[in-house]
């Protein structure tokens, strides 16, 4: 049936490719059909694709609005972070407390709002979720402009914003359900980077319309408070905007069920577990240094905030977020090429070196060493995002082939198991990896307050990523492993 006559609801001799008449539910779904794909498939999924990437970024755009306010919070009047920018303990302290818990809750988040798409639809829940966003920008708005505002009330909306961390999950779950397994790949890719760059984008717009609302009022506390009014509520018409675009034109489809066998099966295998460790060290360090980064500027060089709003702190921390995002589709890429687990043990090795050269850019104080140094790291942990995303679907498949050999059983249906055990651990990996960036800043915070520096912590990342090197080529580069245990993952470009 073509797309008109699937909008119409006329019936076709071919397919059945209709809605229900109430709330947009696709009843037939069929992508991996070359003529469904063609004759309208294919128009609808890029259609739900496109409002899911604008709904995620602005998800991620809200999920990291603390990273950037903190810095200007002590300025505009509250005293427990004042003395940010003159590397005040206790403010640092306070600001990596506000930064890390909205990555903490974003990251429990992620495996509710996962099974959240096949129980409501990605059309409906694409609505809530975006318009949860409304809660901790209006809120913030509200009480940023009380300066008597105790410290836990901001917790509790920074809390609040961890919402946008977890629409990642359900927005690529429900792209999933869309697209056929030869553009999978591309399509999730798609989804992700776009919600990555929200990353940037809010590190860079938000410094600018803060620094704006000084002009406009005055550089003092008050000015502060409107400049950060005015960059919270930027986001609200684009919030809106989003919930009535999924609302209108996004839809759900209703044999997109959640397979909680595989879910269980995902569970109880090694290698769920042994890729959630190796991505905390990727996307863990992506998202946690993506929400330190402002403040650990601010603290290490603060005669950067007198050069003018040009280069402002958010300016260059944006940087960051910005290579990390746009780096993740090149280690996909070169991992096709030169095997995913090759390439995260050569990312590990060259995040442990990266931190070496922020240690001693700090030495020396040298603050174009220290930015080229993180993003560096930054590049290589978006690498290493798509390289370890890259190992998932391979690992299961080899294992499910070598069991499916050595028991007798069906290769088609073992293919079929091992792709939802890889869809059901990628969904349980993304939110262990995510609660690594809690981790990463805690370190930071528990550093700075008990030993008045973030070396220790530095150093103990270092040696973490040699770590996980190490874990990378004991399960997966091995030869004895490689060869006996997984015969396929030598030949597989894992």
């Amino acid at each position: 049936m073509t797309a008109v006559a699937a909008a119409t609801g006329q019936q076709s001799p071919t397919t059945t490719f209709e809605y229900r008449k109430r709330g947009r539910w696709l009843d037939h779904w069929d992508p991996d059909n070359t003529e469904f794909w063609e004759s309208g498939g294919a128009k609808t999924a890029r259609k739900n694709l496109l409002f899911s990437v604008f709904a995620e970024n602005l998800g991620f755009s809200v999920w990291v609005i603390w990273g950037t306010v903190v810095t200007s919070m002590g300025a505009a009047g509250f005293d427990f972070l004042a003395g940010l920018g003159k590397g005040n303990p206790t403010a640092v302290s306070n600001a990596l407390l506000l930064t890390s818990t909205p990555t903490l809750v974003g990251a429990a988040l992620r495996i509710p709002y996962t099974f959240a798409i096949p129980r409501f639809g990605g059309r409906a829940f694409t609505v809530f979720s975006a318009g949860m966003l409304l809660a901790p920008t209006l809120g913030l708005a509200y009480f940023v402009n009380q300066p008597g505002t105790p410290m836990w009330v901001f917790m509790v909306l920074a809390a609040l914003a961890g919402v946008g961390g977890g629409n990642f999950s359900s927005s690529m779950a429900n792209i999933n359900f869309f697209f056929p397994e030869g553009k999978k790949g591309a399509a999730l890719g798609i989804n992700a980077a776009g919600g990555n760059l929200g990353v940037a984008q809010t590190q860079l717009v938000l410094p600018l319309v803060i620094t704006l609302g000084t002009h406009i009022m005055a550089k003092d506390p008050a000015g502060y408070r409107f400049g950060i009014t005015l960059s919270v509520l930027v986001w609200v018409p684009f919030i809106l905007a989003a919930a009535f675009g999924a609302l209108r034109y996004m839809d759900s489809i209703s044999t997109a069920k959640s397979d909680g066998r595989s879910y269980r099966l995902a569970l109880t295998n090694r290698h769920t577990w042994v890729m959630a460790i190796l991505y905390i060290g990727t996307f863990g360090s992506f998202i946690g240094f993506s929400f330190a980064f402002p403040t650990l500027i601010k603290a290490n060089f603060p005669d950067l905030a007198k050069i003018g709003w040009i280069t402002t702190l958010g300016n260059l921390a944006f940087l960051g977020a910005l290579v990390g995002s746009f780096s993740r589709p090149f280690g996909g890429w070169v991992s096709d090429k030169v095997g995913g687990a090759r390439i995260t043990l050569y990312v590990f090795g060259g995040m442990a070196v990266s931190v070496a050269l922020i240690m001693a850019a700090l030495q020396i104080k040298s603050f174009p060493l220290y930015l080229i140094a993180f993003l560096l790291l930054f590049v290589l942990t978006g690498v290493g995002n798509g390289s370890t995303y890259r190992m998932i679907p391979t690992i299961f498949s080899a294992e499910s082939k070598k069991y499916a050999a050595e028991h007798g059983l069906d290769l088609t249906e073992s293919a079929a198991s091992a792709k939802r055990q890889a869809g059901a651990a990628i969904g349980v990996i993304g939110a262990v990896g995510a609660s690594g960036g809690w981790l990463l800043q805690q370190a930071l915070r528990l550093s700075n307050t008990h030993y008045h520096s973030m070396a220790p912590a530095f150093w103990a990342y270092a040696g973490a990523f040699l770590v996980m090197a190490g874990v990378t080529w004991w399960f997966y580069l091995r030869s004895s492993f490689a060869i006996q245990r997984v015969p396929s993952l030598a030949y597989a470009n894992v």
